[in-house]
């Protein structure tokens, strides 16, 4: 899957989105460092290959994991500066709370983060739905990025064998 690369300083309006959650009772903010244990368990259960990620990102400050949240109830999360400096993701939103808009206003979040951090531009690492991120933010394909990061994982070149 490609890379894409996304301008930070010509985002749509975060607040209006905001805004537009928290009338459905939706709260998306940066979570607090207080609920990793929840928010990677949260992880692990529905996209168990992204738990070292957003591990990761509970190491930054700020707290570089956003998340989505209605009754005391995670809903998404959204990762950056994890896999990579500079990079965004991991995003999950759960399959019952998708179609909502909630996968948008955390990829909003996070990237008007980012550019608040001082980048000008977000690497949205090994797309899946290239259109939503092209829709939403504008992103743009990077020619050559299929293997992106993660070309010497693809090639046998780092992951260890822990069966030793």
């Amino acid at each position: 899957m490609p890379d894409m690369l996304a301008k930070l300083y010509d985002l749509p309006d975060l607040d209006e989105a905001l805004a537009g959650m928290a009338a459905g009772g939706i709260d998306v903010r940066p979570a607090l460092v207080l609920e990793k244990p929840a928010v990677l368990a949260w992880v692990a259960a529905r996209f168990p290959g992204w738990v070292a990620e957003a591990d990761v990102s509970f190491s930054r400050l700020p707290v570089a994991c956003h998340i989505a949240v209605k009754d005391r109830q995670l809903l998404g999360f959204a990762c950056y500066d994890a896999a990579g400096r500079n990079f965004f993701g991991p995003m999950g939103v759960a399959e019952t709370d998708r179609g909502q808009g909630v996968g948008r206003v955390l990829l909003l979040s996070v990237l008007h983060a980012q550019r608040a951090q001082g980048y000008a531009y977000s690497i949205i690492g090994g797309v899946g739905p290239a259109d939503f991120y092209a829709r939403t933010v504008g992103a743009v394909l990077i020619d050559g990025s299929e293997a992106g990061l993660l070309a010497p994982l693809v090639a046998g070149k780092t992951l260890i064998n822990s069966t030793r």
